[in-house]
């Protein structure tokens, strides 16, 4: 397991961990709002997880505007 001494090594497990919740509810909820093309591409969403890990905070925000009704 992690030693709480190691700050950075915390903060990147605690970075991936939302980065996983935040891909799979993406993936599962909000991929086809993003892309509409890409409605039954199912074979290219497993590629698209370790983006959506490292680059959630952008993820979040893009799908939000999206969703707020912005383009």
């Amino acid at each position: 397991m992690l030693n709480s001494s190691d700050p950075i090594a915390a903060a990147l497990s605690l970075w991936a961990g939302v980065g996983l919740i935040v891909a799979a509810a993406f993936l599962l909820y909000g991929f086809d709002k993003v892309d509409p093309g890409a409605h039954d591409a199912y074979a290219v969403r497993p590629l698209l997880i370790p983006g959506l890990v490292l680059l959630w905070p952008l993820v979040i925000w893009r799908w939000l505007s999206l969703v707020r009704g912005g383009r």
